[in-house]
């Protein structure tokens, strides 16, 4: 049996659904068969103390963007099962790009990885982080 599939403005009516994404002011910007990019401003309100953004904000993008992806090959119905993020440099730039792929996918979960990058004003990205999900498939309660 196939996961129902949802297309890009499905997608995003779900982000628009979870109050800590439009806090954050969370963005799907792709959606499709290769995974999922997420997208958030680097606002003054969510960075940290030296600067830059929040690692708090970068685990959300990353958690976010893996299920995601993942839900490209489970379905909508889908929960983080554990997630690692390797922070590599500073998060300095005017938005932040999450881009999550799907590994491997099977029944009964996804592994999916997550690239988080820094785009600067002039549209360049520096990668910040790297992420690692497993998500599980959920039935609605």
């Amino acid at each position: 049996m196939t996961a129902p599939r949802l297309g890009l403005d499905e997608a995003r009516a779900h982000l628009a659904s979870q109050p800590f994404s439009v806090l954050l002011g969370a963005r799907l910007v792709s959606f499709d068969e290769y995974g999922a990019v997420l997208e958030v401003d680097a606002r003054p309100d969510l960075l940290q103390q030296n600067g830059f953004l929040h690692g708090g904000v970068l685990a959300y993008a990353a958690d976010n963007a893996l299920t995601y992806a993942a839900g490209t090959a489970l379905g909508p119905g889908v929960l983080t099962g554990g997630m690692t993020v390797e922070y590599v440099r500073p998060a300095q730039g005017r938005m932040l790009r999450a881009t999550a792929r799907v590994t491997h996918a099977g029944r009964r979960r996804a592994v999916c990885t997550c690239s988080l990058e820094m785009i600067a004003d002039d549209g360049s990205p520096r990668l910040c982080a790297v992420a690692q999900g497993t998500v599980l498939p959920v039935t609605a309660p």
